[in-house]
Parts: structure tokens; sequence; C-alpha cells
């Protein structure tokens, strides 16, 4: 009699569970792990993450091996042949009769903090809840302890919990939701984890072309970047690329009080803005010749997908206190088509409290040129620095000599960091659908699609050195303040998020 109430038990267990679909027990196997988890992802927060802190990157490196490894995923570091690269972290799982694999990609890197200029509570490097953002008067939660329930719409705030350590903890426990539910696996799956995003993947193309064999794939998958405003999932077919240039204008060689020596000593910073003022006109325009003049039109199929976009801007007017937005009626989708020129910082002497009324001998801006499909990163500096020169400046790549100060009326030093192309990937490819699916089985409502994200990563690398097809699907909120202060990731995003891999991970 016991053995067949036993039989019968096992029996209705067996057909609960596969009458529950991949997402609900993807989702209960979370739930029932949410502490767990949770505590894995502060620990990991925790460890200072700047991509020059090389000591702590190394860290943060040997974290997510040891993630990887409780996983039961063989994992390795990929280094480049250039001494001292910061390795990409690197795992596979084969599936035997699995005709696809699937790369998942995410960095471990994050941007340079300034802790004083994170709210009062928050540090970088001490991971905490908060009710909201700060900015709309999220508060620390304070009596939150290891093992007491985690409220959804809860803030994880911390460097890197949104861009792009999210990433890494939303792909790795996917991959756990799905082996320890026992649900079968469909494709090979591999693992890379960078750590030189924030400056530009340095390295980028010389681990892959060491390692090319070994990240040899059928698809990529980039988990970076923000959902759309809406809060509806996205998947995103391209990036724009990216190069920044440093200016800086020079003025007398010691600063000059300003009423003995004004009206006559050359104002650096009057002719720093005067320049910057130079390459834009009254309504948006980059007025430097040729910078729109490469970008390749966006397909049928791209268009029509921009068309389906949720409009958000009256929201996003709204919540960050703007009257007008730049594009002289262009819609937001539109502009993110574009090639930007955007002013990243300006610096001239001291201003508020530390003021002087002095003529400063130099002023210094960086300039952040985002590109689109169609431009080309030297092309575009070059136009830059032909239009500086048409406004009458010599440019030097570095320090002015006494000499080249007598010389020259106009000086400036223009040096470009790290740049890349922009990189699209068709949207009407077989395996670019299968992704679509695959993300749509997790929501109710249609998800997003977009021909490209706002943002930037070297994706051109993935196509030119390894051939490869690249999607991008990003899991976090919009309003996670990455690269900034107080950075925050929504929890039910990240649980969200693990779904989504998970989902992408069937493909067959």
């Amino acid at each position: 009699m016991f053995a067949k109430t036993f039989l019968f038990v096992a029996l209705i267990s067996t057909i609960s569970a596969n009458a529950q679909t991949t997402q609900q027990r993807v989702r209960q196997y979370r739930q029932a792990q949410e502490t767990t988890l949770m505590d894995e992802y502060r620990e990991f927060l925790s460890i200072p993450n700047v991509s020059a802190d090389s000591v702590n990157i190394r860290k943060n490196a040997a974290f997510i091996l040891q993630m990887m490894r409780k996983r039961g995923i063989s994992g390795m570091l990929l280094d480049g042949p250039t001494p001292g690269t910061t390795p990409a972290v690197f795992g596979e799982v084969r599936v035997p009769g699995a005709t696809k694999t699937i790369v998942f990609y995410a960095h471990y890197d994050g941007q340079p903090v300034n802790p004083k200029q994170w709210a009062e509570g928050l540090q970088p490097f001490v991971p905490v809840f908060i009710t909201a953002p700060v900015e709309q008067g999220g508060k620390l939660i304070t009596t939150y302890k290891s093992g007491d329930p985690i409220d959804p719409t809860w803030r994880l705030a911390g460097r890197g919990s949104a861009d792009d350590k999210a990433g890494v903890m939303t792909i790795l426990n996917a991959y756990d939701a799905l082996v320890k539910s026992k649900i079968p696996l469909t494709a090979n799956l591999k693992f890379f984890f960078e750590g030189e995003e924030e400056i530009g993947s340095t390295h980028l193309g010389e681990i892959f072309d060491k390692h090319r064999d070994k990240l040899a794939s059928d698809l990529w998958i980039i988990a970076d970047g923000p959902r759309h405003v809406s809060g509806k999932p996205v998947v995103q077919f391209g990036v724009r690329g990216d190069v920044n240039m440093h200016l800086t204008v020079y003025g007398p060689k010691r600063p000059l009080h300003s009423g003995n020596y004004g009206n006559w000593a050359p104002n650096p910073a009057m002719r720093m803005v005067k320049l910057l003022a130079s390459m834009k006109d009254d309504n948006d325009q980059v007025m430097i010749k040729g910078f729109y003049e490469d970008v390749v039109p966006l397909t049928a199929s791209e268009r029509k997908a921009m068309a389906s976009v949720p409009n958000m801007e009256a929201a996003l007017k709204k919540e960050l206190g703007i009257a007008q937005p730049d594009g002289n009626g262009t819609s937001f989708v539109e502009l993110l088509m574009r090639p930007t020129l955007n002013i990243n910082g300006l610096q001239s002497a001291n201003v508020g409290a530390m003021a002087g009324n002095i003529i400063p001998t130099k002023a210094e801006a960086v300039l952040d040129l985002r590109l689109v499909r169609g431009n080309e990163v030297v092309r575009q500096v070059g136009r830059v620095i032909d239009h500086i020169r048409a406004q009458g400046y010599q440019v030097l790549d570095h320090e002015p000599t006494d000499a080249e100060r007598q010389q020259y009326p106009k000086l400036i030093k223009v040096t470009q960091g790290t740049g890349y192309n922009a990189q699209r990937t068709p949207m009407d490819l077989p395996i670019a659908q299968e992704v679509i699916n695959a993300v749509q089985t997790t929501s109710s409502e249609p998800i997003v699609l977009s021909p490209s994200s706002g943002g930037s990563l070297p994706l051109y690398l993935f196509e030119k050195v390894l051939k490869a097809n690249v999607v991008s699907v990003p899991v976090v909120n919009y309003d996670n303040n990455q690269h900034a202060e107080n950075e925050n990731v929504k929890v039910q995003y990240l649980w969200d998020g693990i779904e989504i891999m998970a989902a992408v991970m069937l493909i067959k």
C-alpha cells in the first residue's frame, strides 16, 4: 500500500512539474533562494571595481570565478598578449546534442566614484537598500538584516549595482535556476565577463584574437544597459560607437589680476566657450563639416520597430525638469540614431566660494562623440580637429613650448581617448527573431524592439574579430544613475532579469 501511495504522489509531482512553465519554475527557484542570492550579490558589490584599480579589479574577477564554480561552471581567466592586461572571466557548459552556442556577456568594472557626491547614508561600495531613488525622496532602509523579506520595489544602491554587475548576477543565477530546477539545457553556453569596458575595452580585441577558437559561437547576448523607460523588456540590435576628446586652451603662463590685465590678456575660458559654441547652432545641429555625412540609413524593419517604441518623453521631461528638449522637435528615439557631440565637462580656475578675480592660465573640456553606423572614429575626430583649426587655433598634442607660445596667438592641445565604431545586427536574422521570441515569453505585454541603444559598447569588435552575431538584452531600470552618484538597481528587475536570461538560454 505504501509503495502504491508513493508512486501516486511521485506521478502527481511529475505531472505538476511538467504543467508549470519554465518561467514559473525559474521563479519558484528564485523565490526560495532570494536571501542567498541577495547576500552573495551584496558581497560582490562590496568589492571596489573602478577600472583603474587593478588590485581590486582582480579581486572581482576571482569572486566571479568563485560564483561560477559554485554553480558547476568550469571557469578561467583570459588575458591578452599585452602584459598586465585586465583579464576577462570565461566559463563554458557543453550540452550533448546541442546545435547552437550562445555566449553571455557583461562587464564587472565600473566608473570612478566621488563618495562625497553620494547622498547621506550611501557609500559606493557599501550596498544598502533604499525605498526609491534618493532624487525621488527615497530613504535608507536601516532595519534590514540578512534573512528578512526583500520588498521587490526597493532599490539596491551601490556602484556597479546596475552597471554592470547586474548582468553578471542575472546571467549566472539564470543558469543556476535552470540546472537546479532540472530544466534541460538546449544550447552550449559560454560566459564572458570583461574588466575594462569602462575604460574603452582597451585590450578586448587582443583577448578576442588570442582566444578566438574558445569564443566561437552562434550568438552573443549582451546584458548591459537599461530596459525601456516604460519598464518593458527591450531587445536591442546595436550600439553607438564612442570616443572622447580632451581639449586644453591656453592663456597666460601664470594667473593674472583681472583688473590689471583685463581686456589685454587673452582669457582661455572665454576662448573655450566660444570655440565650443561654434560647434552647434541654435537648433542643436552640429555645425562641424561632414559630421552627419556617413550615417547609414535605417532599414524598413528597423524603422517599423522604431515606430512602435512607446513614447515616454512627457514623463521624462517632468522627471528630469526639462521644459524643451534639444533636437528641434525630433523624437527621442530618432535622435538616438544620430551621432552626437556632448560636453562631458568644462573647467577653468575656481567658482563659488573659491572664485578669484583672475584671468586663468588654461581652460579644459572633454567632448564625448557618440557614433552611429557609418561613422568612423578617426574620420569623425579629424572633422572636429579641422573645425578647431578653422577657428584659428594651432592644434598641438603636447604642452606648448615657450617658442610655440610666442609664435601662435591661439593654442590648443587636443588628445583623444580609446574609441570604437558603432555596430548593428540585422533584426530579421533567424537567430535574432529567436531572441525576440524568448524574451517575449517572459512578458504579458509586447516587448520593445530597438535598432540601437543610446549607449556604447565595443560590439564592432565582436563582428570584426569573432564574426559574431550580437544582440543586447538589458535588464536594469532606466533611472539607475549609472556612471553617477547614488547608482541603484530595482530589486524586481534583478528577479525579472534572471527569468529573461533563463529564457534566452533555452534557445534551440
